[in-house]
């Protein structure tokens, strides 16, 4: 086997060793870096895929580890920023030492290991996505920390995650949601593309062409945004669109 042949597990052992390390950012009290780490999770997760397709190296202990990897970077990792803000914010039941309400977060890579899990033999998601993708939610759930550290306070946004993080039942809410949304049968657009034309991957292009205006236009406050977006582009494509698409 060529050295070509390792370079997609080699940038999906990174997404791993990312997310990894940033668990212990969350421990010492520092979900910023956690989540800027997280992302970098992503790139490594989107870069592995890219380099498999076009160094044709596929493998099947590639597709294992890629999962593996994802449930603690997108998993795992961001479920430990939530359990943070749940912690600081959850009503104390006043009957055990130990308040068992944070422990909600961990919902989120509980349903991300079952939403792999399905991936991995669902023959039906290889063009398009059934259910929220775990980077998605991962992305949805850090932009709370960086929002909050990089972004204005006199940003409108900078309030709303403001308020998110300080409310239990609304962050609840919203963990309880995303993860819902994870092993839903909601089909959803992948962005691996087949050719890069115009008429087989408009809603592709749709879809990225409106990240960077929301990136251009909200900056750090985009992330949530671009999930909505992501979700109303898939449900506008469900309706109009071929399955190839």
């Amino acid at each position: 086997m060529g050295f070509h042949k390792h370079i997609p597990n080699t940038l999906t052992s990174l997404n791993l060793l990312s997310g990894s390390i940033a668990i212990v950012f969350t421990f010492e009290q520092r979900p910023h870096v956690a989540a800027l780490l997280i992302i970098a999770a992503a790139i490594f997760d989107f870069l592995d895929g890219l380099s498999a397709r076009l160094l044709r190296a596929y493998s099947a202990i590639g597709k294992q580890l890629d999962s593996l990897a994802d449930l603690i970077s997108f998993g795992l990792a961001p479920s430990m920023i939530i359990y943070h803000y749940l912690l600081q914010s959850a009503p104390n039941p006043g009957w055990t030492a130990i308040n068992p309400l944070p422990f909600i977060a961990f919902l989120i890579p509980v349903l991300s290991a079952l939403r792999l899990a399905k991936f991995n033999i669902d023959e039906n998601q290889t063009h398009e996505f059934i259910g929220l993708p775990t980077p998605a939610n991962a992305l949805f759930l850090v932009s709370f920390p960086l929002a909050l550290t990089f972004g204005s306070s006199d940003n409108l946004f900078y309030q709303f995650y403001l308020w998110t993080t300080q409310s239990f039942w609304v962050l609840t809410g919203i963990t309880l949601l995303l993860s819902f949304l994870m092993v839903t049968h909601i089909p959803l657009i992948s962005l691996k593309f087949r050719g890069y034309g115009i008429e087989n991957n408009r809603f592709k292009y749709v879809f990225l062409s409106g990240c960077v205006l929301l990136l251009i236009l909200t900056g750090v406050f985009a992330l949530p945004l671009i999930l909505l977006y992501y979700i109303l582009v898939s449900i506008v494509r469900n309706g109009m669109a071929s399955p190839s698409e």
